[in-house]
């Protein structure tokens, strides 16, 4: 568990604006962003995003700018200090992670490769 008032995560503004635009849109209630990490891809992880409907027993649960995020306790140490934005280009618009652990990626940009951060950084 992350230190009081210490964010494991936090959004840019576009990242921000983006999710509650998507959540205002939803026709069920939405408790937050589960945001995390999986095995997977050529570089070996990938990172993941849904929608929850309800918070989990063991969510860390990380507010910013208006946004619930949901992050699995297993993810923590993957994703420490890790800013989400929401870019748009000429060819695509979506989600990116600026993650200080993440130490490759692949060439496609659908995996990386992610150390974990010491435990004593979330003191």
């Amino acid at each position: 568990m992350a230190a009081p008032g210490f964010k494991v995560v936090s959004l840019t503004d576009a990242a921000a604006e983006r999710v509650r635009a998507i959540m205002s849109r939803m026709d069920k209630p939405i408790a937050g962003l589960r945001v995390g990490v999986k095995n997977g891809g050529c570089a070996g992880m990938s990172y993941t995003m849904e929608y929850a409907e309800e918070i989990g027993p063991h969510d860390e649960i990380v507010e910013d700018k208006g946004v619930k995020i949901l992050i699995d306790p297993k993810a923590i140490l993957f994703l420490l200090g890790t800013e989400m934005d929401f870019q748009t280009t000429k060819m695509s618009s979506g989600f990116t992670f600026n993650n200080p652990n993440q130490t490759s990626a692949c060439g496609c940009g659908e995996s990386v490769a992610i150390t974990p951060a010491a435990p004593e950084r979330l003191r």
